[in-house]
Protein backbone atom coordinates (compact mmCIF):
# COMPACT_ATOMS: atom_id res chain seq x y z
CA UNK A 1 0.00 0.00 0.00
CA UNK A 2 1.28 4.03 -1.10
CA UNK A 3 1.88 5.79 1.62
CA UNK A 4 0.38 9.37 1.98
CA UNK A 5 0.33 12.24 3.97
CA UNK A 6 -2.48 13.34 6.39
CA UNK A 7 -2.34 15.40 9.48
CA UNK A 8 -3.04 14.25 13.05
CA UNK A 9 -5.94 16.26 14.48
CA UNK A 10 -4.33 15.85 17.79
CA UNK A 11 -0.75 17.06 17.50
CA UNK A 12 -1.66 18.57 14.52
CA UNK A 13 1.67 17.10 12.31
CA UNK A 14 2.08 15.95 9.02
CA UNK A 15 2.44 11.80 9.27
CA UNK A 16 1.93 9.39 7.24
CA UNK A 17 -1.66 8.52 6.68
CA UNK A 18 -1.61 4.42 7.52
CA UNK A 19 -0.42 5.88 11.45
CA UNK A 20 -3.58 7.46 12.14
CA UNK A 21 -6.01 5.43 13.37
CA UNK A 22 -9.93 5.09 14.98
CA UNK A 23 -10.35 1.88 14.97
CA UNK A 24 -7.87 0.39 17.78
CA UNK A 25 -9.22 1.85 20.90
CA UNK A 26 -7.07 4.18 23.41
CA UNK A 27 -6.90 2.69 26.26
CA UNK A 28 -9.36 4.25 28.82
CA UNK A 29 -6.34 5.37 31.28
CA UNK A 30 -5.41 8.08 28.80
CA UNK A 31 -8.40 9.25 28.35
CA UNK A 32 -8.84 11.90 30.85
CA UNK A 33 -5.10 13.44 30.15
CA UNK A 34 -6.15 13.55 26.73
CA UNK A 35 -9.61 15.61 27.32
CA UNK A 36 -7.29 17.75 30.01
CA UNK A 37 -4.58 18.62 27.18
CA UNK A 38 -6.13 18.25 24.11
CA UNK A 39 -9.56 20.40 24.75
CA UNK A 40 -11.35 18.89 21.36
CA UNK A 41 -10.60 15.63 21.28
CA UNK A 42 -12.90 12.69 22.61
CA UNK A 43 -13.09 9.03 22.31
CA UNK A 44 -13.33 8.06 18.86
CA UNK A 45 -11.94 10.97 17.08
CA UNK A 46 -8.95 10.22 14.82
CA UNK A 47 -5.11 10.08 16.97
CA UNK A 48 -2.28 9.35 15.18
CA UNK A 49 0.14 6.09 16.72
CA UNK A 50 2.45 8.87 17.65
CA UNK A 51 0.18 10.79 19.97
CA UNK A 52 -0.33 7.43 21.52
CA UNK A 53 2.88 6.80 22.23
CA UNK A 54 3.34 10.21 24.02
CA UNK A 55 1.01 10.06 26.39
CA UNK A 56 0.98 6.85 27.06
CA UNK A 57 4.96 7.51 28.41
CA UNK A 58 3.55 10.86 30.10
CA UNK A 59 0.77 8.92 31.97
CA UNK A 60 3.26 6.55 33.15
CA UNK A 61 5.72 8.15 34.02
CA UNK A 62 3.87 11.52 35.98
CA UNK A 63 1.64 8.55 37.61
CA UNK A 64 5.34 6.50 38.49
CA UNK A 65 6.01 9.93 40.66
CA UNK A 66 3.08 10.78 41.90
CA UNK A 67 1.81 7.43 42.97
CA UNK A 68 -1.81 9.63 44.11
CA UNK A 69 -1.83 11.42 40.72
CA UNK A 70 -5.60 12.02 39.38
CA UNK A 71 -5.50 13.40 35.50
CA UNK A 72 -7.69 16.19 36.36
CA UNK A 73 -5.27 17.77 39.11
CA UNK A 74 -2.42 19.82 38.06
CA UNK A 75 0.68 18.33 37.16
CA UNK A 76 3.70 20.64 35.10
CA UNK A 77 4.44 18.30 32.30
CA UNK A 78 8.26 17.81 31.51
CA UNK A 79 10.02 20.01 29.07
CA UNK A 80 11.65 17.13 26.76
CA UNK A 81 7.56 15.61 26.84
CA UNK A 82 6.23 18.87 26.01
CA UNK A 83 8.76 20.02 23.08
CA UNK A 84 8.79 16.02 21.90
CA UNK A 85 12.51 16.10 22.24
CA UNK A 86 14.40 12.91 21.00
CA UNK A 87 15.50 10.90 24.13
CA UNK A 88 18.40 9.73 22.14
CA UNK A 89 20.48 12.82 22.36
CA UNK A 90 20.99 14.42 25.39
CA UNK A 91 23.64 17.04 25.36
CA UNK A 92 26.80 14.28 25.67
CA UNK A 93 29.98 15.88 24.36
CA UNK A 94 29.33 19.42 24.64
CA UNK A 95 29.97 21.57 27.02
CA UNK A 96 27.12 24.78 28.53
CA UNK A 97 28.86 27.61 29.73
CA UNK A 98 26.14 30.00 32.37
CA UNK A 99 26.86 33.17 33.52
CA UNK A 100 24.27 33.96 36.07
CA UNK A 101 24.14 35.49 39.76
CA UNK A 102 24.91 32.63 41.23
CA UNK A 103 25.22 28.46 41.16
CA UNK A 104 24.21 25.98 43.33
CA UNK A 105 25.90 22.79 42.52
CA UNK A 106 22.35 20.71 42.41
CA UNK A 107 21.87 16.92 42.90
CA UNK A 108 20.71 17.17 39.07
CA UNK A 109 24.19 18.49 38.23
CA UNK A 110 26.04 16.47 40.47
CA UNK A 111 25.27 13.30 40.74
CA UNK A 112 25.58 10.14 40.15
CA UNK A 113 28.29 12.16 38.06
CA UNK A 114 29.43 15.53 39.08
CA UNK A 115 29.40 17.10 34.93
CA UNK A 116 30.12 20.62 36.87
CA UNK A 117 33.30 20.89 34.95
CA UNK A 118 34.42 24.27 36.42
CA UNK A 119 33.21 26.75 38.82
CA UNK A 120 34.51 30.85 38.67
CA UNK A 121 33.48 33.69 40.81
CA UNK A 122 34.23 36.65 38.59
CA UNK A 123 32.71 39.77 40.88
CA UNK A 124 34.14 38.35 44.39
CA UNK A 125 36.89 36.06 45.66
CA UNK A 126 35.78 32.35 44.97
CA UNK A 127 35.55 30.13 48.45
CA UNK A 128 35.79 26.24 47.33
CA UNK A 129 32.58 26.24 49.93
CA UNK A 130 30.91 28.04 47.37
CA UNK A 131 29.12 25.74 45.04
CA UNK A 132 27.82 23.50 48.59
CA UNK A 133 26.76 25.97 50.75
CA UNK A 134 23.42 27.59 49.86
CA UNK A 135 23.17 31.38 49.32
CA UNK A 136 21.08 34.41 48.31
CA UNK A 137 22.27 34.57 45.13
CA UNK A 138 22.91 30.79 44.25
CA UNK A 139 19.10 30.22 43.23
CA UNK A 140 18.67 31.70 40.10
CA UNK A 141 21.71 30.56 38.35
CA UNK A 142 21.03 27.01 40.02
CA UNK A 143 17.45 26.95 38.50
CA UNK A 144 18.87 27.71 34.87
CA UNK A 145 21.86 25.57 34.72
CA UNK A 146 19.57 22.44 35.99
CA UNK A 147 16.34 24.06 33.37
CA UNK A 148 19.13 22.98 30.55
CA UNK A 149 20.78 20.31 31.66
CA UNK A 150 19.75 18.52 35.07
CA UNK A 151 19.33 14.87 34.98
CA UNK A 152 16.00 14.75 37.32
CA UNK A 153 17.83 12.99 39.63
CA UNK A 154 16.22 14.11 42.81
CA UNK A 155 12.35 13.49 40.58
CA UNK A 156 13.75 9.61 39.43
CA UNK A 157 14.39 11.31 36.21
CA UNK A 158 11.01 12.93 35.49
CA UNK A 159 11.80 16.20 35.64
CA UNK A 160 14.93 16.25 33.78
CA UNK A 161 16.46 18.84 31.21
CA UNK A 162 16.37 18.22 27.24
CA UNK A 163 20.32 17.85 27.69
CA UNK A 164 20.69 15.79 30.85
CA UNK A 165 24.27 14.69 30.19
CA UNK A 166 26.02 17.51 28.70
CA UNK A 167 28.77 18.86 31.28
CA UNK A 168 28.50 22.56 32.49
CA UNK A 169 30.71 25.28 33.61
CA UNK A 170 28.92 27.59 36.10
CA UNK A 171 30.68 31.79 35.87
CA UNK A 172 29.27 33.52 38.84
CA UNK A 173 28.73 37.37 37.18
CA UNK A 174 27.00 38.66 39.83
CA UNK A 175 25.69 39.39 43.52
CA UNK A 176 22.12 38.76 45.14
CA UNK A 177 20.46 38.46 42.08
CA UNK A 178 22.29 41.79 40.72
CA UNK A 179 24.11 41.58 36.95
CA UNK A 180 26.09 44.18 35.78
CA UNK A 181 26.49 45.04 32.22
CA UNK A 182 30.07 45.15 32.48
CA UNK A 183 30.36 41.80 34.59
CA UNK A 184 28.33 39.93 31.57
CA UNK A 185 30.78 40.90 29.41
CA UNK A 186 33.89 40.21 31.70
CA UNK A 187 31.60 36.49 31.88
CA UNK A 188 31.74 36.11 28.37
CA UNK A 189 35.30 37.06 27.74
CA UNK A 190 36.66 34.79 30.08
CA UNK A 191 34.10 31.87 28.14
CA UNK A 192 35.93 33.23 25.28
CA UNK A 193 39.51 32.31 26.73
CA UNK A 194 38.59 28.83 28.55
CA UNK A 195 36.38 27.77 25.37
CA UNK A 196 38.95 24.97 24.39
CA UNK A 197 39.91 24.10 28.17
CA UNK A 198 36.60 22.51 28.75
CA UNK A 199 34.92 22.01 25.24
CA UNK A 200 32.61 24.75 26.05
CA UNK A 201 30.14 25.46 22.60
CA UNK A 202 27.11 26.98 24.19
CA UNK A 203 27.14 30.00 26.63
CA UNK A 204 23.78 30.12 27.95
CA UNK A 205 22.79 33.74 29.56
CA UNK A 206 19.72 34.67 31.44
CA UNK A 207 20.22 38.20 32.44
CA UNK A 208 20.87 41.46 30.61
CA UNK A 209 22.39 44.36 30.62
CA UNK A 210 21.71 47.84 32.23
CA UNK A 211 20.63 49.67 29.26
CA UNK A 212 20.13 49.61 25.56
CA UNK A 213 23.23 50.61 23.18
CA UNK A 214 24.06 50.04 19.78
CA UNK A 215 25.61 46.59 19.27
CA UNK A 216 28.33 48.95 17.18
CA UNK A 217 29.71 50.81 19.77
CA UNK A 218 28.78 48.79 23.13
CA UNK A 219 31.58 46.24 24.69
CA UNK A 220 29.24 43.72 25.89
CA UNK A 221 27.91 43.27 22.49
CA UNK A 222 30.89 43.15 21.02
CA UNK A 223 32.12 40.57 23.55
CA UNK A 224 29.24 38.37 22.42
CA UNK A 225 30.09 38.85 18.70
CA UNK A 226 33.49 38.04 19.54
CA UNK A 227 32.17 34.55 20.89
CA UNK A 228 30.02 33.58 18.09
CA UNK A 229 33.59 34.50 15.50
CA UNK A 230 35.33 32.00 18.33
CA UNK A 231 32.73 29.30 17.53
CA UNK A 232 30.69 29.91 20.34
CA UNK A 233 26.79 29.94 20.26
CA UNK A 234 25.15 32.81 22.49
CA UNK A 235 21.78 32.31 23.67
CA UNK A 236 20.45 35.37 25.38
CA UNK A 237 17.04 35.83 27.24
CA UNK A 238 15.00 38.55 25.67
CA UNK A 239 13.66 39.67 28.96
CA UNK A 240 10.33 39.90 30.36
CA UNK A 241 8.61 43.31 29.41
CA UNK A 242 7.11 42.81 26.88
CA UNK A 243 3.18 43.69 28.84
CA UNK A 244 4.95 47.24 29.48
CA UNK A 245 5.01 50.16 27.26
CA UNK A 246 8.74 49.91 26.63
CA UNK A 247 9.48 46.80 26.29
CA UNK A 248 13.26 46.69 24.32
CA UNK A 249 15.43 43.99 24.28
CA UNK A 250 19.24 44.95 25.79
CA UNK A 251 22.45 43.94 25.44
CA UNK A 252 23.61 40.81 24.76
CA UNK A 253 20.47 39.74 23.79
CA UNK A 254 20.13 42.69 21.09
CA UNK A 255 23.41 41.85 19.35
CA UNK A 256 23.12 40.19 15.78
CA UNK A 257 24.68 37.02 16.72
CA UNK A 258 23.09 36.40 20.11
CA UNK A 259 19.61 33.94 19.50
CA UNK A 260 17.73 36.40 21.89
CA UNK A 261 15.20 34.22 23.20
CA UNK A 262 11.18 35.19 24.16
CA UNK A 263 8.52 33.34 25.81
CA UNK A 264 5.86 30.86 25.12
CA UNK A 265 2.92 29.85 27.25
CA UNK A 266 1.35 26.75 26.17
CA UNK A 267 -1.08 26.77 29.19
CA UNK A 268 1.27 23.51 30.58
CA UNK A 269 -0.58 21.00 28.38
CA UNK A 270 0.35 19.56 24.65
CA UNK A 271 -2.48 21.15 22.96
CA UNK A 272 -0.67 23.49 20.11
CA UNK A 273 -4.12 25.05 19.12
CA UNK A 274 -4.22 27.04 22.24
CA UNK A 275 -0.62 28.67 22.50
CA UNK A 276 0.19 32.11 23.78
CA UNK A 277 2.69 34.25 23.99
CA UNK A 278 4.54 34.81 27.46
CA UNK A 279 5.30 38.52 28.43
CA UNK A 280 8.79 38.59 27.21
CA UNK A 281 10.37 41.79 25.85
CA UNK A 282 10.65 42.45 21.85
CA UNK A 283 12.42 44.85 19.34
CA UNK A 284 13.25 45.87 17.02
CA UNK A 285 16.02 47.15 18.61
CA UNK A 286 18.25 50.40 18.05
CA UNK A 287 19.78 48.80 15.39
CA UNK A 288 16.55 47.66 13.40
CA UNK A 289 16.95 44.35 14.50
CA UNK A 290 14.33 41.46 14.54
CA UNK A 291 14.63 40.60 18.74
CA UNK A 292 13.48 37.64 19.86
CA UNK A 293 14.58 35.23 17.08
CA UNK A 294 12.86 32.66 18.56
CA UNK A 295 10.39 31.60 21.46
CA UNK A 296 10.51 28.54 23.96
CA UNK A 297 8.02 27.43 27.03
CA UNK A 298 8.56 30.63 29.14
CA UNK A 299 5.68 29.44 32.11
CA UNK A 300 5.29 26.28 33.83
CA UNK A 301 8.63 25.13 33.66
CA UNK A 302 10.00 22.72 36.25
CA UNK A 303 13.06 23.91 38.26
CA UNK A 304 14.78 22.66 41.47
CA UNK A 305 14.11 24.31 44.83
CA UNK A 306 17.37 25.40 46.47
CA UNK A 307 18.01 22.54 49.14
CA UNK A 308 18.54 24.11 53.08
CA UNK A 309 16.37 26.90 52.72
CA UNK A 310 12.96 27.87 54.43
CA UNK A 311 11.34 27.60 50.63
CA UNK A 312 12.57 24.22 50.46
CA UNK A 313 11.42 23.19 54.14
CA UNK A 314 8.00 24.10 53.35
CA UNK A 315 7.85 22.58 50.11
CA UNK A 316 8.90 19.70 51.43
CA UNK A 317 6.15 19.72 54.31
CA UNK A 318 3.38 19.98 51.45
CA UNK A 319 4.58 17.69 49.22
CA UNK A 320 4.44 15.27 52.41
CA UNK A 321 0.38 16.49 53.05
CA UNK A 322 -0.41 16.28 49.55
CA UNK A 323 0.48 12.54 49.62
CA UNK A 324 -0.92 11.38 53.14
CA UNK A 325 -4.23 9.82 54.11
CA UNK A 326 -6.55 12.26 56.06
CA UNK A 327 -6.23 10.86 59.47
CA UNK A 328 -2.64 11.54 59.50
CA UNK A 329 -2.32 15.11 57.90
CA UNK A 330 -2.64 16.27 61.32
CA UNK A 331 -0.06 14.41 63.06
CA UNK A 332 2.66 15.65 60.19
CA UNK A 333 1.75 19.07 60.17
CA UNK A 334 3.01 18.78 64.53
CA UNK A 335 5.88 17.08 63.85
CA UNK A 336 7.24 20.32 61.88
CA UNK A 337 6.28 22.96 64.19
CA UNK A 338 7.24 26.58 62.50
CA UNK A 339 7.98 25.56 59.04
CA UNK A 340 4.81 27.33 58.33
CA UNK A 341 2.87 29.56 60.00
CA UNK A 342 -0.71 29.08 58.38
CA UNK A 343 -0.79 25.54 58.97
CA UNK A 344 0.57 25.92 62.75
CA UNK A 345 -2.84 27.69 63.13
CA UNK A 346 -4.75 25.25 61.30
CA UNK A 347 -4.48 22.50 63.56
CA UNK A 348 -8.01 22.35 65.15
CA UNK A 349 -9.86 22.42 61.61
CA UNK A 350 -11.27 19.12 59.81
CA UNK A 351 -8.72 16.94 58.20
CA UNK A 352 -10.68 17.69 54.81
CA UNK A 353 -10.13 21.47 55.86
CA UNK A 354 -6.36 21.19 56.68
CA UNK A 355 -6.04 19.36 52.88
CA UNK A 356 -7.67 22.25 51.54
CA UNK A 357 -4.68 24.74 52.86
CA UNK A 358 -2.22 22.51 52.22
CA UNK A 359 -3.68 22.44 48.44
CA UNK A 360 -4.28 26.34 48.65
CA UNK A 361 -0.50 26.43 49.78
CA UNK A 362 0.63 23.94 47.20
CA UNK A 363 -0.71 26.30 44.54
CA UNK A 364 0.24 30.03 46.01
CA UNK A 365 3.54 28.26 45.95
CA UNK A 366 4.20 27.16 42.66
CA UNK A 367 5.23 23.70 44.17
CA UNK A 368 5.39 20.34 42.27
CA UNK A 369 6.97 18.13 45.39
CA UNK A 370 9.40 18.62 47.66
CA UNK A 371 12.48 19.13 45.02
CA UNK A 372 11.03 21.16 42.62
CA UNK A 373 8.40 24.43 41.61
CA UNK A 374 8.02 25.59 38.40
CA UNK A 375 9.01 28.82 37.55
CA UNK A 376 8.35 31.09 34.65
CA UNK A 377 10.64 34.06 32.99
CA UNK A 378 12.30 34.09 29.83
CA UNK A 379 15.75 33.02 31.60
CA UNK A 380 13.84 29.94 31.95
CA UNK A 381 13.66 29.89 28.23
CA UNK A 382 16.65 30.42 26.96
CA UNK A 383 18.51 27.41 28.61
CA UNK A 384 15.86 25.45 26.93
CA UNK A 385 16.70 26.84 23.82
CA UNK A 386 20.42 26.04 25.11
CA UNK A 387 19.60 22.41 25.92
CA UNK A 388 18.23 21.69 22.17
CA UNK A 389 21.38 23.22 20.94
CA UNK A 390 23.18 20.72 22.85
CA UNK A 391 21.11 18.15 20.89
CA UNK A 392 22.22 19.20 17.83
CA UNK A 393 26.07 19.39 18.31
CA UNK A 394 25.63 16.21 19.67
CA UNK A 395 24.24 15.35 16.27
CA UNK A 396 26.50 17.36 14.20
CA UNK A 397 29.67 18.17 16.03
CA UNK A 398 31.37 19.97 13.50
CA UNK A 399 28.31 22.95 13.30
CA UNK A 400 29.15 26.46 13.26
CA UNK A 401 27.56 28.87 15.70
CA UNK A 402 25.44 30.83 12.26
CA UNK A 403 24.28 27.20 11.28
CA UNK A 404 23.00 25.88 14.46
CA UNK A 405 21.23 29.61 14.51
CA UNK A 406 19.87 28.56 11.34
CA UNK A 407 18.65 25.13 11.92
CA UNK A 408 16.46 26.63 15.11
CA UNK A 409 14.85 29.19 13.44
CA UNK A 410 14.25 27.60 9.93
CA UNK A 411 12.26 24.97 11.58
CA UNK A 412 10.11 26.95 14.52
CA UNK A 413 6.59 27.12 14.30
CA UNK A 414 4.82 30.38 14.41
CA UNK A 415 2.24 30.94 16.99
CA UNK A 416 -1.62 31.93 15.23
CA UNK A 417 -2.37 35.56 15.29
CA UNK A 418 0.94 37.17 17.37
CA UNK A 419 2.61 39.67 16.07
CA UNK A 420 5.77 38.34 14.43
CA UNK A 421 7.68 41.35 16.51
CA UNK A 422 6.83 39.74 19.48
CA UNK A 423 7.39 35.57 18.10
CA UNK A 424 10.19 36.09 15.57
CA UNK A 425 10.39 33.14 13.53
CA UNK A 426 8.17 31.31 16.61
CA UNK A 427 8.07 28.08 18.79
CA UNK A 428 11.21 26.01 18.64
CA UNK A 429 10.83 23.07 17.11
CA UNK A 430 13.50 20.20 18.32
CA UNK A 431 13.27 17.28 16.03
CA UNK A 432 13.00 19.54 12.89
CA UNK A 433 15.93 21.14 14.20
CA UNK A 434 17.97 18.42 14.57
CA UNK A 435 16.98 17.13 11.07
CA UNK A 436 17.98 20.12 9.44
CA UNK A 437 21.27 20.25 10.82
CA UNK A 438 21.47 16.80 10.14
CA UNK A 439 21.00 17.62 6.58
CA UNK A 440 23.51 20.29 6.15
CA UNK A 441 26.05 17.03 6.54
CA UNK A 442 24.29 15.45 4.55
CA UNK A 443 23.47 12.95 7.03
CA UNK A 444 19.73 10.86 7.62
CA UNK A 445 17.70 11.31 10.10
CA UNK A 446 15.95 7.64 10.18
CA UNK A 447 17.51 7.24 13.49
CA UNK A 448 15.98 9.28 15.61
CA UNK A 449 12.52 9.52 13.59
CA UNK A 450 9.47 8.70 16.21
CA UNK A 451 8.59 5.11 16.78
Amino acid sequence: MESYSSFCPVCRRKVDGRMITTAAPVDESLHPLLTVNMHEWEPGKPICFDCIRRYSQLHDELTAAFPHFAEQELKVVPTPMRLDAPDQLRGRGTTIAFLDAGFYAHPDLAKPRNRILKYVNLVERAKQSDLITPQASSWHGMMTSVVATGNGFLSGGLYRGIASEANVVLVKVGMSSRVRHQDIERGIRWVIRHRKEFNIRIINISAGGDYEASYLTDELSQAAEEASRAGLLVIAAAGNSGHLRDHPVLPPASAPSVIAVGGLDDRNNLDFSDNQMYRSSYGPTIDGLQKPEIIAPGIWIAAPILPGTPTAEQAELLSELENAPDSELLDIIKRHPGVDEDLDHATELAPYLLRQVAWIKIRDNNVISGHYKHVDGTSFAAPIVSSIAAQILEAVPDLKPHEVKLALIKTAVRIAQVDVDRQGWGMVNPRAAIAAAMAMRGQGYSTLNRA
